[in-house]
């Protein structure tokens, strides 16, 4: 098969600048399609928090980016993705990217997200022009690369680059990138796009639903996640334009960094092991345990949390039942995370209250991360809306069977234990319920106590599923020879 050329842009790249799981996914899928034998390139801004990860090179010219009322500049640092030789390049614009956040600053949204973001687009483009590199096909991410496709779609349209075909990945439909009309002049746009069939919605422009409308062709991040976003329920305001789209929109399960994440060599563990031997995973259960301040008794089950603390992710569930969980099972939990507030509050509340017993770390420490999917016997993951989700295939990975809630990627990803067979990878319910929740976690607690040789095996079949990008990236490529030849035949 012809090899491909293609452009990731996007707003975060790990290990570079990480809000979510938008900078796992850009990290390590552009490394598995140049195994594959593509010509992959990703741009991302500059941000004043960026890493500065292996050796930078600034590019001798600066680089002109035509939007605003006169031609403004950037200059490009030229690195490569670690483990790789797949080139990342980062937009350095002092009014733009200077200031460490990535969307949000200490008052909410950055006021000018919408011609930081349009730079971004543009600039991403005029890169391409200088280097003399056409892409067959560029992938964009989220509401930050929404006007992309338009550029490309209108006054790029007679130019070489218009030729580039675009796959548009949804990552969570709910931030959407409602911004200002003026961002039109800004990012040198027609204002023939301000229409209900284009950019605009209720006299703003919306960025997500530019890129729904504008893209050769969509994707999202789990398969279930695809069909959930078409409904009312889901779509945030947009499921209409996504039915409208539906011919064009695919749900590709995203995948882990499975070299990253291996429990028989991560470094941030205090023992290693396997699924063949898992003698190491008691002794990180002990450091667990003795990290939070809880009783070292191995035969008492660990339950981890890992989150961002919202309604979403179902942490005020978990909140809410805590006290009859608590009060009724002989378990023990650990937490890290930050977020809301009165979820912060709560969990501190019940780190207080039982002492030696529940353990939380308000914030996040990237490590700890690591020592609680491997020392934790169950992993909590009780989301009312998850796109994808990365952690409970981190839990797997580690041998800790996970409890979730059956929405978006969880369901593609956790198969439920059936209790007397060897089936099921961990435990999964469906009302986003403080009983639910509570029930479910005392199933998992009587398999901990009575049914162990079952245990093992949900960790042994956890253990043994392959959740890398390899399997996604061929469906990528699949999915860009579909955007390029519906872009060439348009």
């Amino acid at each position: 098969m012809v090899s491909l050329k293609i452009l990731f842009v996007t707003p975060e790249v790990e290990p570079f600048v990480k809000v979510g799981g938008l900078a796992d996914m850009v990290g390590a899928l552009p490394k598995d399609l140049a195994a594959l034998g593509h010509d992959v390139r990703v741009i991302c801004p500059a941000y004043g928090s960026v890493k500065r990860v292996g050796e930078w090179q600034a590019l001798p010219d600066p680089l002109g980016v035509d939007v605003g009322g006169a031609a403004q500049w950037a200059r490009t640092w030229q690195t490569v993705l670690p483990g790789s030789a797949v080139p990342a390049y980062f937009l350095e614009n002092h009014d733009h990217f200077a200031r460490p956040e990535v969307y949000t600053g200490p008052w909410g949204a950055h006021a000018d997200n919408d011609l930081r973001f349009a730079f971004l687009c543009r600039g991403a483009l005029a890169l391409c022009e200088q280097l003399g590199w056409h892409p067959d096909v560029i992938h964009c991410h989220d509401w930050t690369t929404g006007l992309l496709p338009v550029m490309l779609n209108s006054t790029l349209r007679d130019t070489p680059l218009g030729r580039a075909a675009t796959v548009f990945t949804i990552h969570n439909l709910e931030h959407q990138g409602w911004v200002p009309e003026r961002v039109v002049n800004f990012a040198r746009l027609p204002w023939s796009e301000m229409a209900r069939d284009g950019i605009t919605s209720n006299g703003m422009v919306n960025l997500m639903k530019a890129g729904l409308y504008h893209s050769t062709k969509l994707s999202t991040v789990s398969p279930t996640y695809a069909g959930e976003i078409k409904t009312p329920e889901g779509g945030f305001g947009l499921d209409g334009v996504l039915r409208y789209r539906a011919g064009d929109l695919v749900g590709i399960l995203n995948g882990i960094d499975d070299t990253s994440w291996d429990p028989a060599r991560d470094r941030f563990l205090p023992a290693h092991y396997s699924a063949a031997d898992l003698r190491g995973k008691a002794a990180c259960k002990a450091r667990l345990q003795e990290r939070f301040g809880l009783e070292v008794r191995p035969e008492l089950p660990v339950f981890g949390v890992v989150s961002r603390l919202a309604s979403q992710k179902g942490l005020d569930l978990l909140a809410d039942a805590m006290a009859g969980i608590m009060e009724k099972m002989a378990v023990q939990f650990v937490l890290l995370g930050n977020g809301d507030a009165r979820l912060e509050n709560d969990f501190n509340w019940a780190a207080g209250a039982y002492r030696g017993r529940f353990g939380a770390h308000i914030g996040f420490d990237g490590a700890l991360a690591r020592l609680i999917q491997a020392g934790s016997d169950f992993f909590v993951m009780p989301s009312r809306s998850e796109p994808c989700g990365l952690t409970q295939m981190y839990a797997m990975r580690y041998g800790t069977p996970p409890i979730v809630r059956a929405t978006g990627g969880l369901v593609d990803t956790v198969e439920n234990f059936n209790e007397g067979w060897p089936d099921g990878t961990g435990f999964v319910f469906r009302d986003a319920s403080v009983e639910a929740l509570t029930n479910t976690i005392g199933w998992a607690c009587a398999t901990w106590y009575d049914r162990r040789a079952e245990y093992a095996g949900l960790q042994q079949r956890g253990m043994a599923k392959d959740f890398s990008w390899r399997a996604s990236a061929g469906h990528y490529v699949q999915l860009y020879r579909w955007a390029i030849s519906a872009r060439l035949g348009s």
